[in-house]
């Protein structure tokens, strides 16, 4: 300890630059000042009362985690909750956001802890951000006219593109998932997915794109099982924790009590309607939080992809859905569905369904209510908000 008091100015300069008490101590080492371990540091900053300045206070934090709790629910641990206030500007220690969320709610802590499961490590292998491109959807909500899709980058694990449909379609995934992930990132050397056919329009454009790849000895896509498409699949279970279960959970309790009937098409086109715009208001939520978090041994992965080895493609090669479902029906001579709906759309033209959006919009202003509600598992709201929205279609059909 005395030995680095005469380097007081240096190290109180290192500190203040924000390096660790192990970086310090490796900085030290490495101008031959010793003894300098970590340990060493940590009582010099304690002795000098060298301390982190806080960016938020406790009472600020506790404020913070308690609003963030109503908007997320009691899935959230630590590190979800800290990446959720890191994508809207809040940091905090992992530590200090578990030890707010230990003390705001201890129920859903003991939701948390008896929920927790061990994941089994596979081998993976990717080597920068643009190798490998995961594609996949969920169908955990299908029966009810919802189908969720993500974009996933192997190397840095974010999600790079996401949507929310009543039903797959070729059309809206190529739309919405692939065209933005490559127009915004540029393209990967592979695209990974699985056996189904929703993929069909990606592929067929990654095929044709696949001599603007940094590598080009890889294949340009891949197509395995859903065990094996691992990067995609390891997100779903905290999508369905987090968004798709409590739906669920409130529609099934409406079928139960026959409140509601999927026979009548009607009704399924609103509960589709619906269930997705709630639902996706809880899916944004958890990209953001994925993508600010920190996976243990690996990094945040908005800050993993910021170093991103894609190839640029101009807008001018990767053309709208519907030209893009013409060159694959005249190249291959397959035919795709154009349109896919949950139900029957009842409305006879597109005034009368204006007119029904403006009705419930009076009632139901803020779509993100719901979700916060019933994720905090307050069903009447959303299940009320179902049964208005098919009594004001009903009076324009």
């Amino acid at each position: 300890m005395a030995a680095l008091e005469s380097h007081t100015n240096l190290i109180t300069s290192l500190f203040n630059t924000g390096l660790t008490h192990a970086q310090i101590a490796s900085t030290l080492q490495q101008m031959n000042i010793l003894p300098c371990s970590e340990m060493s540091v940590r009582r010099f900053c304690a002795r000098h009362e060298l301390k982190r300045k806080r960016q938020l206070s406790d009472q600020a934090l506790e404020r913070a985690v308690a609003g963030s709790i109503y908007e997320t629910g009691p899935s959230y641990g630590r590190k979800f909750m800290t990446g959720y206030l890191s994508s809207m500007g809040l940091h905090a220690g992992e530590g200090r956001v578990g030890r707010i969320l230990r003390e705001l709610h201890q129920p859903y802590h003991e939701f948390r802890r008896e929920g927790a499961r061990n994941l089994n490590p596979v081998p993976y292998h990717v080597e920068y951000m643009g190798h490998k491109l995961h594609l996949d959807q969920n169908e955990k909500l299908v029966m009810f006219g919802v189908t969720h899709v993500l974009a996933v980058d192997g190397y840095s694990s974010k999600i790079v593109a996401h949507s929310t449909m009543p039903v797959k379609n070729n059309l809206v995934i190529y739309e919405e998932i692939y065209r933005p992930a490559v127009m915004n990132h540029g393209m990967w050397d592979q695209v990974r997915v699985d056996h189904d056919r929703e993929f069909y329009l990606c592929l067929y454009m990654q095929e044709k794109l696949s001599q603007h790849r940094r590598n080009l000895s890889r294949p340009p896509y891949l197509q395995t099982t859903s065990t094996r498409n691992l990067r995609v699949e390891r997100l779903w279970p905290e999508v369905n924790n987090r968004v798709n279960y409590p739906l669920k959970q409130a529609l099934v309790h409406l079928l139960d009590q026959e409140a509601v009937s999927l026979e009548d098409n009607l009704t399924r086109f609103c509960i589709s309607n619906l269930t997705c715009q709630v639902s996706q208001i809880g899916l944004n939520r958890v990209v953001q939080s994925w993508n600010a978090h920190r996976i243990p041994g690996r990094g945040i992965p908005n800050e993993l992809s910021a170093n991103r080895c894609l190839t640029e493609v101009s807008e001018e090669l990767l053309p709208c859905a519907s030209v893009v479902a013409n060159m694959y029906e005249q190249d291959l001579g397959s035919s795709l569905t154009w349109v896919s709906t949950f139900g029957t759309d009842p409305f006879s033209s597109e005034e009368d369904r204006i007119h029904a959006e403006q009705d419930f919009a009076i009632d139901y202003p803020d779509m993100s209510l719901l979700f916060n509600q019933v994720v905090n598992g307050d069903h009447t709201p959303f299940q009320d908000a179902l049964i208005s929205l098919m009594n004001v279609t009903e009076r324009y059909v």
